[in-house]
């Protein structure tokens, strides 16, 4: 059995005191955001810590500049070595490659799947399944049902999350990762059914996020939610906690992770 991973989610906006640079932010349901730091430095702190890999979302609400964050992405590649994963405002197979020629393994596509889903198949081809992760960003709707909603979390597409997440698996993709907007930020505990019922369904790995506040969260993740990883941002950001401690805490609840790096 394969060890499951932990992974930090890093998301970046632009600098509201500089529109030239990129920021690590926090968020709650995807509306309050935090300035918090540097990505780079940042990143060499969860590598020094013995995160699995990294996930960077552009999470720009306007104007999604792909070079701006490819330049990021570059800086980070030079210093780290592990896995990369980018996502936010990719609507392109040149997208996809002046991520992947700058330094990322897979890139995360969420709007424009839904928009056209034969992207997905069409990358897949192109750049290997294993390159393609689909992000299903999903919530609660006016009817208590959970719908996939784009567009940053402000546009309810009416599609169930779980019936998306089957087919994205079938047209090609390689990864699937969730987020509850519910949940973002929050500290109450990732959403775990929907989690569990797409891990479930599905053939391919499933990334879990949104909502961790303790290390018990995480382990809910993989022994109720079934999922392969579990990202978090928050938690690692705004607590006296680093990689291994967690780590520890998750193997004591009996998941088969990886403890030394």
């Amino acid at each position: 059995m394969s060890k499951k991973r932990l992974i930090p989610k890093l998301q970046l906006k632009t600098s509201s005191y500089d529109p030239n640079r990129m920021v690590l932010v926090v968020t709650k349901k995807f509306d309050q955001v935090t300035e918090i730091g540097d990505a780079v430095s940042q990143s060499k702190i969860f590598q020094d810590q013995g995160a699995d890999e990294l996930i960077f979302i552009n999470i720009d609400r306007e104007n999604k500049d792909i070079h701006k964050l490819s330049k990021i992405i570059h800086k980070v590649s030079e210093e780290i070595f592990m896995p990369i994963t980018v996502g936010g405002g990719v609507t392109s197979e040149d997208h996809f490659r002046i991520l992947l020629s700058n330094g990322a393994d897979k890139i995360s596509i969420n709007t424009i799947a839904v928009k056209d889903p034969s992207f997905i198949t069409l990358t897949s081809q192109k750049y290997g399944a294993q390159c393609v992760v689909v992000s299903i960003d999903y919530k609660l709707d006016e009817y208590n049902k959970f719908k996939v909603f784009t567009k940053n979390g402000s546009y309810n597409t009416g599609l169930n999350p779980i019936e998306w997440a089957m087919q994205a698996d079938k047209l090609g993709a390689g990864e699937i990762l969730l987020s509850c907007i519910d949940h973002d930020g929050m500290k109450i505990g990732l959403e775990l059914e929907v989690t569990r019922q797409v891990s479930e369904n599905v053939s391919i790995p499933v990334i879990t996020s949104g909502g961790c506040g303790l290390a018990q969260h995480f382990a809910d993740g993989y022994l109720i939610g079934k999922a392969d990883a579990v990202a978090a941002g928050t938690f690692f950001a705004q607590r006296d906690q680093n990689f291994m401690q967690t780590r520890s805490q998750i193997k004591n609840a009996g998941v088969n992770i990886r403890v030394h790096s």
